[in-house]
């Protein structure tokens, strides 16, 4: 899969140090996955939480934090919508925030 966004991701490196090894572990495991569908994802990720026809949630760090992403199948396109601690996606609308901006 080709993750669209990584810079998004990179940036909360500094605000949250601690999810750096948990969020790069999460990209290395999804750039060399090959998904057709989310079946194929929960098999690898039984924790991903499935909100839509291409929009998935994952636990980062022991649930302390969500990572929220579309997933384009045919095109093995990942894109990073949302990242932040699993209070602040309590406060989202999960299925309808718009995506990440970067600079």
């Amino acid at each position: 899969m080709r993750v669209i966004a990584v810079k998004t991701l990179k940036s909360y490196f500094d605000i949250y140090p601690e999810v750096e090894g948990p969020v790069l572990a999460w990209y290395q495991e999804t750039a060399r996955a090959e998904w057709k569908n989310h079946n194929e994802l929960k098999a690898q990720f039984g924790n991903a939480s499935v909100i839509g026809s291409k929009r998935v949630v994952f636990n980062i760090h022991g649930n302390s934090f969500r990572l929220l992403v579309d997933i384009e199948y045919k095109f093995q396109l990942v894109f990073v919508v949302w990242f932040g601690t699993h209070k602040e996606y309590d406060k989202i609308d999960a299925k309808n925030i718009k995506y990440a901006k970067t600079n």
